[in-house]
């Protein structure tokens, strides 16, 4: 396994760096000044096309827009939230959030684009079964401005097919799965495979029922979840409520100075805020990686730029309302900084091997312990590259020994002697955990409860998703007999997520980096090829809208009609 996590971690180092992540801003800042602020619109217009005020049951498309919405909330809104802002901070420290909330903002003018783009190109041969997302757009758009290079458009196309599998299988589906293992295992000591099972089996009985089946469950899941989520970091935001301005300065300054070792935390660079929050932030809420617009290309509608300001509401609700919440948690507890969860009786000392220092296991005394539970320690050493400073992590892992638990130490890399900083170990608390445990410092089982629930929901929400995402890849370049077949393996991965493979924090980082890095690889190409065609029709909607020459034609209908769908349906 130590050969497994390094070599995705050269792969994800070669897939993202400072360079890429600034292409990435770039283009959210040019499509942001090029449509005038279409964030504007996104939330001031998005809001009443979602009310279902503009629905017409007689448009082509599946769903209504709130359900489109829903579908592709369910997609972004997840452990994205839970345990990657949790990963954000462990990893860059508090100032990542500041640059989760500016790609927020820039992912909002990304999303219309993809999802505008996306309503252009879309497949309407069956009205009530209809096909879209980038693949569709690199397939016909270059094709018809060039048809020489219509082959070209058909690499784009079946590239972005083939990643959108790939980043279905890994972020959107294995660090789902493994976060809810995690926690539920470290909570209720419930083993792995069990909950993989039951992930499992839910998520296959939702994908059969297709688009109409994914956007009535999301419909009804992700309002309710994000309620109670929103709800409960009320409680705790209030506990800790003189906190706030302090850590809202906080992150504001630890994005542009490095942030000193504390605690469980070994401290960070403005490089290592940028670098995390960025790329936690992308994978929250999909920015770039064009994977929603296929859930928002199931719309009724005859107004692509409508469905595309629907889409830029995403980012908004995803990173900037949700996500703040959960970082706001965190900080206010002192969870990420705190102090040695276990002390040593006795300072164990390192033993020299080539350059590697070997740590003694360490025999543990009572406690609610879990086999392969990982821990870790913090030791000062020499310059730490990722952090400029000289703290390290030490990672081990728990094991039964029959009479006991023992934890056992991964050898330290070092030229100079490491010395343990702070007189104990902790433990691990990674992704969701990490979270959970915030909300149990304000009011114990609070977490446990609260954090397993939503965990469960916003897992099986965004493994739905990116399920359906990925078969779509799978009928595009395969047909439509592609579909079972890419279920079975994609509800097996769910399975295989649980079974212990993944252990750390940067396993869990390399995994979803690379799912991340590649779709976005594929995807951005086409938004700089074809983007002009989203400004140029949102301009033309703005005017329209401006002149009054369309405007909705009906109340809004019932939340329950709304939630369920039967205001877009057809009266027989």
């Amino acid at each position: 396994m130590d050969d497994l996590s390094q070599t995705l971690a050269t792969i994800n180092a070669v897939l993202w760096n400072e360079t890429w992540i600034l292409i990435i801003a770039g283009t959210g800042v040019l499509f942001t000044v090029w449509s005038g602020f279409c964030q504007f619109r996104a939330l001031t217009h998005g809001p009443r096309v979602v009310s279902g005020v503009y629905d017409d049951a007689n448009d082509p498309g599946a769903i209504n827009h709130f359900q489109a919405l829903s579908a592709a909330l369910s997609g972004t809104v997840g452990l994205g939230n839970i345990g990657g802002v949790a990963l954000a901070i462990t990893l860059g420290g508090p100032g990542a959030i500041f640059w989760m909330w500016i790609v927020g903002f820039l992912g909002m003018a990304i999303k219309f684009v993809e999802v505008t783009l996306s309503m252009l190109y879309r497949n309407t041969d069956d009205p009530d079964n209809p096909h879209g997302g980038p693949m569709w757009v690199a397939g016909s758009a270059l094709k018809k401005m060039k048809p020489k290079l219509g082959w070209l458009g058909t690499v784009l196309a079946f590239l972005f097919s083939f990643c959108v599998m790939m980043s279905s299988g890994t972020g959107g589906n294995m660090f789902q799965a493994w976060n809810v293992a995690d926690i539920t295992n470290e909570y209720f000591g419930v083993s792995g495979w069990i909950t993989g099972a039951i992930l499992t089996v839910i998520v296959g009985a939702v994908l059969i029922g297709g688009i109409k089946r994914i956007g009535k469950v999301a419909g009804m899941l992700v309002p309710g979840m994000v309620l109670i989520y929103v709800v409960a970091g009320f409680y705790v935001l209030f506990a800790n409520f003189g906190q706030i301005p302090e850590l809202l300065a906080l992150i504001i300054t630890s994005a542009f100075t490095p942030t000193e070792a504390t605690g469980a935390f070994v401290g960070g660079t403005v490089a290592s805020a940028f670098l995390f929050g960025m790329k936690r932030a992308i994978f929250s809420n999909e920015a770039g990686q064009g994977s929603s617009a296929i859930a928002h290309a199931a719309a009724k509608t005859n107004e692509p730029v409508r469905e595309g300001l629907v889409g830029g509401m995403e980012p908004f609700i995803d990173t900037i309302v949700v996500c703040t919440f959960t970082a706001l948690i965190i900080l206010s507890t002192g969870i990420w900084s705190r102090a040695p969860d276990v002390a040593f009786s006795e300072i164990p000392q390192p033993i020299q091997n080539g350059t590697n220092w070997d740590y003694p296991d360490t025999k543990l005394g009572a406690g609610e312990w879990q086999d392969q539970e990982p821990v870790l320690m913090i030791v000062r050493a020499g310059e730490n590259p990722a952090t400029g400073q000289e703290f390290h992590r030490v990672n081990g892992s728990v094991s039964s020994t029959g009479n006991g638990y023992v934890a056992t130490w991964q050898p330290f890399d070092s030229d100079i002697e490491p010395q343990i900083i702070g007189g104990g170990f902790y433990q691990d608390y990674v992704g969701a955990t990490l979270t959970a445990k915030a909300f149990d410092s304000v009011a114990p089982g609070l977490g446990k409860w609260l954090i397993t629930i939503a965990s469960w929901l916003f897992a099986i929400s965004t493994i739905i998703a990116w399920g359906y995402y990925g078969e779509q890849g799978a009928i595009y370049m395969m047909g439509s007999k592609s579909a079972m077949p890419y279920r079975l393996i994609y509800c097996s991965l769910t399975f295989v997520a649980t079974l212990g493979h993944i252990k750390t924090s940067a396993d869990l980082d390399n995994m979803t980096g690379i799912g991340l890095g590649v779709i976005i690889y594929a995807n951005l190409p086409i938004c700089w090829i074809f983007g002009y065609q989203a400004i140029r029709a949102y301009k033309d909607y703005i005017a329209r809208l401006k002149d009054g020459r369309m405007g909705p034609d009906h109340p809004p209908p019932s939340i329950d009609d709304l939630i369920s769908g039967r205001n877009v349906q057809k009266q027989i």
